[in-house]
Formats: C-alpha cells, structure tokens, sequence
C-alpha cells in the first residue's frame, strides 16, 4: 500500500529528498503547494504531483494526503510541523528540527501529547555506509575510539539564498553542522569545548559563513566539527579513528555518489563500498514502514530537541545566539 505524501514548498532538495525516493518506492506525491503558485505547478508537471493546491494548510489539512514533506526555509520548519500534527499528519521534517531547542521542544511535546510522528531527516543515518561506520567504531576494529572528525563543505550559495538569512534560521552550522553534531552524538555524549565563526561580511555578523565546533566526550574521546559554505567544492568527511586503526568515509552524506569506507591499521589499508543506492530512498523506506506497519526508527523527536540543543550551545561558545 503507498502512502499519499503532501509536499510543503517546490524546494531544491525535494527532488532528491522525496520525488526519487516515492517513485522508486512506489509511494504518491499527492498534493503541493508553494508560496508562488507558478513554481508550485511547475514543480507538479515536473514530478507529476496530481494535485496543486493553494496553500500549505490546504495540504496539511487535505483528507487525502496521509503524510507531510516538509523542505521549507529552517524557520518553517516547526510552524508547519506542528501544523501537521495539529492535523494528525505524520511528518519527514527536513533538518535542522526547529530554530533552537525551545522550538524544537514546543513541537515535540505537541507531537508526544497527539501521538503524531515527527521524523527528521537525517538520512545519511539510514545507509549501509554510515552503519557500516558506526559498527567499525563499536565492534573493536579500530581499537579504543580516540578522536572522530567530520568535515563539511560546499561553494557559497547565492547571496539571496535562505542560508544567508537570519530571519529563516541560516548559517553554516544550521545548515551543515546539525549533520555534523548529530553524527557526533551517535559516539556518545559530546559536550562543546570551543567554537569559531567566521562570517561573509564582516558587517553581517548574525550568520556564520563558517563555523568549526570542538567537542569532548566524558571517555576522553575528542570531536571536530568543521563546517564552511564557503568552500571551493563539495566535501562531506567522515572520519574515525582508534587506537588501532581508522576509518575514512568518503562521503557520509552523498553515499550514491562516493559509497566508500577506507579502514586503515596496522595490517593494512582495505577498501569497503556498500552501495549506491540514496539514502534518501532508506530513510522514505523506514518512515513509510513506521508510519504503516509501527517499525521503529531510529530518530525521535528527543534526539532531535538534543540536536538542536547542542547547536544552541555551538552557537553560544562561537559568541553568537542561537537562531
């Protein structure tokens, strides 16, 4: 049985994040809306959504659409959240979960009090490469974890993009970092040593063009997050290391583009690939799945309100406030 999925927004990501990902699943695109209703028909004769409608309450509300999509700028993303909730609509929230963590808080509790899911969309977690990764750092492969580093990157957007604004919750760490900070946590309890920003102009301080997070975690291990959109290409960095060995991820967000694992000890230096297959495509599959049949999942709205949590206190050790 498919679902009937609304979509918030004719955004960038959604082609990606939800129009491949239902088609290769068999899932509907049901309904759209868009603040621009040119761009909302576009996007649906595009990607063969079947219906346009005028408003996104009009889709959190329509009695056919089962679940909710929601890619909008970051600072819609718990308005609308909890909007869907308030409907009774499950919903694939597009990360970072809130503004900050007293947002994240207000939508989680909405979702615990209606017994709505509310899933983030941190897809990378789903993928064969990143369990493949987080098992090498269990199982004692590489020996006693010391240190984990992950590095994002990417060309600056345009200078009218969202993630240049205030007002829509942008900057490097909301944008890269919460993947970053969320895959620090996957190792234990990371608290935030240091941090430093840096910004595309110096007169525009409210927004961090780059942000670098140091952390630590209570076992002594050491973390790195280090995140900059104004990169001069493309590069999301996994790496961990032990006391006998490390593993290198070519690419933890991307997978279908570079699904390699590089495992390097004492014995030698081994290649792993695990598929190119979307991540997107496993994380619409174990929604689906939790939504229809109850499977667990291993992102709640506690994980995401301690996400958010750990990114306010990033931005406060950078010497700025939380979005």
């Amino acid at each position: 049985m498919s679902l009937r999925i609304g979509v918030l927004g004719a955004s960038r990501i959604a082609e990606s994040a939800i129009v491949a990902p239902a088609q290769e699943l068999g899932h509907r695109l049901v309904a759209v809306a868009a603040r621009d209703p040119l761009r909302a028909n576009a996007f649906a004769d595009k990607h063969g959504v079947e219906r346009v409608l005028p408003s996104y309450e009009d889709v959190v509300s329509d009695p056919a659409v089962d679940v909710v999509y929601n890619p909008l700028a970051n600072s819609l993303h718990a308005p609308w959240n909890l909007a869907a909730v308030a409907a009774g609509k499950p919903v694939l929230t597009e990360k970072p979960f809130a503004r900050n963590r007293e947002e994240a808080q207000r939508v989680a509790a909405a979702a615990e009090a209606a017994g709505v899911t509310v899933m983030e969309g941190f897809h990378y977690l789903f993928h064969p490469v990143t369990r493949r990764a987080l098992e090498l750092a269990d199982d004692g492969s590489l020996g006693e974890l010391t240190h984990v580093e992950v590095r994002m990157g990417m060309p600056a957007p345009a200078s009218g993009d969202p993630r240049w604004s205030l007002g829509l919750a942008g900057g490097a760490l909301m944008d890269l970092g919460c993947y970053g900070l969320h895959i620090m946590r996957r190792f234990g309890v990371p608290t935030v040593v240091a941090a430093t920003a840096g910004h595309l102009q110096p007169d525009i301080r409210d927004v961090d063009a780059w942000c670098d997070v140091e952390l630590e975690f209570g076992s002594g291990v050491t973390g790195l997050s280090a995140n900059s959109m104004v990169a001069e290409e493309f590069s999301f960095t996994l790496r961990i290391v032990g006391t006998r060995g490390e593993a290198f991820v070519h690419n933890f967000i991307k997978p279908h583009e570079d699904d390699r694992i590089t495992i390097s000890s004492g014995a030698g230096t081994t290649v792993e690939h695990h598929g190119r297959r979307a991540s997107y495509t496993y994380q619409l599959q174990a929604f689906a799945a939790h939504v229809q049949h109850g499977a667990p999942v291993p992102l709640d709205t506690t994980d995401a309100v301690a996400n958010m949590a750990l990114i306010d206190a990033a931005y406060r050790a950078a010497g700025m406030d939380p979005r």
